[in-house]
Order: structure tokens, then C-alpha cells, then sequence
């Protein structure tokens, strides 16, 4: 798909999503979330950027981490992520944040303006994941921390069907490669070729809970990344759709719920 068109369905996409994101998804993936702003191993004062902020779990976090004299700046392609970030920073008292809408490609500002970057669940989305990873080797100064979270390979996310079943309704790909970054040293790879040394990689083991069929449902096709897609299905496809997702998940249930295992991949690097 042309990086342009990528973009474009990224950006529409986590607009549609972002509500059903952030009931579904959003406590799903917190403590990964900040277990990610953990290995910054940020300090008080520090300029962070988290890119692919979403409703800003992360930037909260590295918030709380460096202090009122430190500074947060949230980017997220999506507009409604950034206003839902927007709102949720009262409530979070965090002023010292900000949020912008960017694409990760072209964050802005001068080189070497942060001492750390963050990207939690979202370097997979990223339309050119080279450049998108040279950018932010740009904007940290030398010695910089990079850490980043992603999925795992696609033989440990029980959930993994739902890419399949969505791209038979559609004329193109949803989301191709989704799981390229969680294959072993894909994220040392792309950070080394990018400038950053010292990259570790850690892979974690976890289980998604969804309580019901109307959760897990809502959580993946209302709010991840074959949203768009889902919102422009007639209803009989919705329906042929959800069975099918359901039957690929049908082995993970527990009771009413599901418990469906995933596979996460953490990434520590510095800048040279």
C-alpha cells in the first residue's frame, strides 16, 4: 500500500476507533504501557516524547517521572486520540504536557530536542517504519533513551485470525505486516540501522480478558486497527465478521469471557 494511503487509513481509522480504544483497550494496556515508560528510566527534568500517544497513558506516566520540571509532548496521528489525550489531562492534573497531532514519520522540531522517546503499541503502525525510527533518532540528543513496546509474533496472539477475516471483505490488506516488528531482533534491527545502539529486547507472554462476546468484540473490531473497515460494513457483513471472529477466539473461552494469550515485545535503545 502507498505510504500516503497508509497514513491516511491510520489517520481515519484511530479516529473511528478511539472511543471503543479507550474502553476496550485502554485497561487491557496499561501496566504494559508503563512497564515501557519504566525502562526509559526517565529522571525529573527530562523532555520526553511518546509517539503514538493515543489517550496519552504513556505521556501521563513519563509525566509523572520527571516532574514540573520536566516536559511531555504526546503525538498521535489520530485527531480524536489527541483530543480525548486533551481532556483526560485535567483530569490528570499533568500540566505539563502537551499533545499534538503528527505522523511518526514527521514529528517536527529540532534535532536533539528530547532526552528520551516512548512509543508504546504503535511502531507497527508506522507507514515507513525506517523512517519512522530515524526520526526519532533525530529529535533525541546524543545519549538519548529509546523504549518501545509492540506485539509479538503472530503464532502467540490467539487473536491474530482477525487480520484474515477482516481483509476477505475488503479490497486491500487492513493493516499488512502487523507482526513483522515481533519477530525475533526485527526491533534491534530496525533501531540499529537507524543509529541507536545498546538495544535490548525483551518478549513477555500475556493474556487479554474479555468478560463477554460483546467485549471482545468491541475491543477488537470497534476499537484496533480494522475499525475503519468495521465501521464501513453493511450489517450482514458485521455479522459474518463477528462469528468468524468469535470461532477463531472460540478455543480461549472461559465461562461467559475469554482469556486469549498474546505475545509483547519491549525494546530498550540509546542514540550514539
Amino acid at each position: 500500500m502507498d505510504s500516503r494511503l497508509f497514513r491516511r487509513v491510520q489517520r481515519y481509522g484511530w479516529d473511528a476507533a478511539s472511543e471503543a480504544y479507550d474502553r476496550g483497550w485502554v485497561p487491557l494496556l496499561t501496566s504494559l504501557t508503563r512497564a515501557c515508560v519504566e525502562r526509559a528510566d526517565l529522571r525529573a527534568g527530562e523532555r520526553v516524547v511518546d509517539v503514538a500517544t493515543g489517550t496519552g497513558v504513556a505521556a501521563f506516566a513519563a509525566a509523572a517521572a520527571v516532574g514540573s520540571a520536566g516536559a511531555v509532548t504526546g503525538v498521535d496521528v489520530s485527531e480524536r486520540m489527541i483530543a480525548r489525550a486533551t481532556e483526560l489531562r485535567a483530569a490528570e492534573g499533568a500540566t505539563n504536557v502537551a499533545f499534538e497531532r503528527s505522523d511518526m514519520e514527521t514529528l517536527g522540531g529540532p534535532d536533539g530536542a528530547f532526552d528520551a522517546a516512548i512509543s508504546a503499541f504503535g511502531l507497527m503502525y508506522a507507514a515507513e517504519r525506517k523512517a519512522a525510527a530515524a526520526e526519532l533518532a533525530r529529535v533525541l540528543a546524543p545519549g538519548g533513551r529509546l523504549s518501545a513496546v509492540v506485539w509479538g509474533r503472530r503464532s502467540a496472539c490467539g487473536w491474530a485470525e482477525v487480520f484474515p477475516i477482516v481483509d476477505a471483505h475488503v479490497e486491500s490488506e487492513v493493516c499488512p505486516l502487523f507482526f513483522s516488528l515481533g519477530v525475533p531482533r526485527a526491533l534491534e534491527i530496525l533501531f540499529t540501522g537507524a543509529g541507536f545502539v545498546d538495544v535490548v529486547e525483551e518478549r513477555q507472554d500475556v493474556t487479554l480478558v474479555w468478560r463477554s462476546d460483546d467485549e471482545a468484540c468491541g475491543a477488537m473490531l470497534e476499537g484496533g486497527p480494522v475499525a475503519l473497515a468495521w465501521k464501513r460494513f453493511p450489517p450482514e457483513t458485521r455479522a459474518q465478521v463477528r462469528a468468524a471472529y468469535l470461532e477463531s477466539i472460540a478455543p480461549y473461552r472461559r465461562g461467559a469471557g475469554y482469556q486469549v494469550p498474546s505475545e509483547v515485545v519491549f525494546a530498550r535503545a540509546r542514540r550514539a
